[in-house]
């Protein structure tokens, strides 16, 4: 490599059976052997997300030199999302820099494009309402990959692409990280069309009026209560050469108070984030936009805000949901498959060959999951397809089964359903409700489809780590995207 100017150089440390080890990198033998005496002094392990400064040295022409990172490999190979982390961390890390060089193993046109994913990932931050910017570290504005690849005619496509995907994430990380103040179902939508400006997507935008009068009583009871009237928008994207009609439906609760079953304080603190499914819906079809592919996609926004007042819902109230059928109420804080409901009703009369919703649902899929893994649920290939996506885009899912005995949990004596049945599985009973709302195809096949909550995932309460920030996530655009992508590829 040739030796150029930056504040950092960095180079990637790999955590060995018998310490740490220093892959590929461009010191010189004589500074690479002198490094590594050092290594466990310094405390460096190459453990994930583990970034360690130095004084730079002569041979890299970088004011520091920069240990990062990648994780236990399997001999020399390191996998795309270590790179991802790795970046992701290290730009986290080093924010307050301007030009950042990594030199670290690039065997792979992908590998490249994982690191420049990241990187993008990384450097995220929220524009926040702090009046002081006292102590705030401006991020990277300049990385370098150095790589043998760099002449690859393939390369440049690759990196578009890893820049039109991080700016989908960081788009839904901001939706989610606004206050809801400021972010309402109003201004969701304005913002869904400012996000959409010089794009090939067409924006349709149901106020409250139209929702009351073509009956969509999911979405008009649960944002009933509330100052700020709901809105459905439906972003549409086709291509001439489309193999494919896809549909995706997001949760987008703006605010969820629980309504007249409110919440304990506690639990209402990070409510802002309950539009996230209805953000990264938004998102992944401006990218898949932005990436031109050849599919017709369609996302349904069911925002809303969750208030409780003189004028919402009240338990043992009864919906007439968008196409008929009949919900009663039980519980005012599980609202979000009541909005959900009218969306995947609408989605349905457009006869799309899959489904897929993404919400925020249930406190139970963090109960099973934890806070960094969805749960996937529906027709197997559609969950396995999804699932295969989300490992190959480096975000955690794990397909949950449907169980039958769940939906007379769900009967009610005044309604064709009820909003809430078994507590126990919570997780799957709240897609046993969703699955009640899918229709048939034009052969009269219920159509494909699966459900993700993204409860936990979609809103990191805890410290950052690797490309992951704190609050909002981006969860579940990277893995719609490659599921798009997979959908093209297996129709050649």
């Amino acid at each position: 490599m040739a030796k150029a100017s930056s504040d950092a150089l960095v180079i990637a440390v790999a955590k060995g059976a018998n310490g740490p080890v220093i892959l590929d990198s461009p010191l010189s033998p004589a500074a690479l052997a002198s490094l590594k005496e050092t290594l466990t002094a310094l405390g460096v392990t190459g453990a994930a997300d583990q970034v360690v400064r130095l004084p730079g040295h002569p041979d890299t022409g970088a004011t520091i030199l920069v240990l990062a990172g990648v994780g236990p490999v399997k001999g020399t190979a390191v996998t795309e999302e270590a790179l991802r982390r790795m970046a992701g961390a290290t730009l986290r890390a080093l924010a307050g820099l301007k030009h950042v060089v990594f030199a670290v193993p690039t065997t792979t046109v992908s590998h490249v494009a994982a690191l420049a994913e990241g990187a993008a990932l990384g450097s995220y931050q929220f524009a926040s309402m702090h009046t002081s910017a006292s102590g705030r570290k401006l991020p990277v504005s300049k990385v370098t990959i150095h790589s043998t690849l760099a002449k690859d005619p393939e390369l440049a496509a690759a990196l578009e692409r890893s820049s039109i995907v991080a700016k989908a994430v960081n788009a839904t990380r901001t939706l989610v990280n606004e206050p809801p103040s400021t972010l309402y179902p109003a201004t969701f939508a304005d913002a869904a069309r400012e996000l959409s400006k010089g794009l090939p997507v067409k924006l349709t935008v149901l106020d409250e009026k139209r929702l009351l009068k073509e009956g969509w009583g999911g979405i008009m009871g649960v944002g009933q209560g509330s100052s700020r009237p709901p809105r459905m928008v439906k972003v549409e994207y086709k291509s001439e050469r489309a193999v494919a009609n896809l549909a995706f439906v997001g949760k987008g609760i703006t605010f969820d108070s629980g309504g007249i079953s409110i919440k304990p304080g506690a639990g209402m603190v990070t409510m802002k984030c309950d539009m996230a499914g209805a953000a990264a819906v938004l998102n992944a079809v401006l990218a898949v936009a932005a990436l031109g592919l050849p599919v017709n996609v369609t996302g349904w926004l069911c925002i809303a805000e969750n208030m409780p007042s003189g004028t919402a819902i009240r338990p043992s109230d009864v919906l007439t949901m968008f196409g008929g059928k009949t919900v009663e109420v039980l519980n005012t804080d599980a609202e979000g498959r009541l909005v959900m409901a009218d969306g995947l009703v609408a989605a349905s009369a457009e006869f799309p060959d899959v489904i897929i919703d993404v919400a925020t649902l249930t406190g139970a899929q963090v109960m099973a999951l934890g806070h960094r893994t969805a749960g996937v649920m529906g027709d197997e290939g559609v969950t396995a397809a999804l699932k295969a996506a989300a490992d190959r885009a480096g975000e955690l899912i794990w397909p949950m089964p449907l169980p039958e005995e769940l939906r007379p949990s769900l009967d009610s004596p005044v309604a064709d359903m009820a909003n809430i049945g078994e507590r126990m599985g919570g997780m799957m009973t709240a897609a046993v409700f969703l699955q009640e709302f899918i229709g048939k195809s034009k052969d009269g096949e219920t159509i494909p489809w699966a459900h993700l909550d993204i409860a936990g995932p979609a809103f990191n309460e805890s410290a950052p780590y690797g490309y992951t920030p704190k609050q909002g996530t981006g969860m579940s655009v990277r893995t719609l995207v490659a599921y798009v992508e997979d959908v093209v590829a297996r129709s050649a």
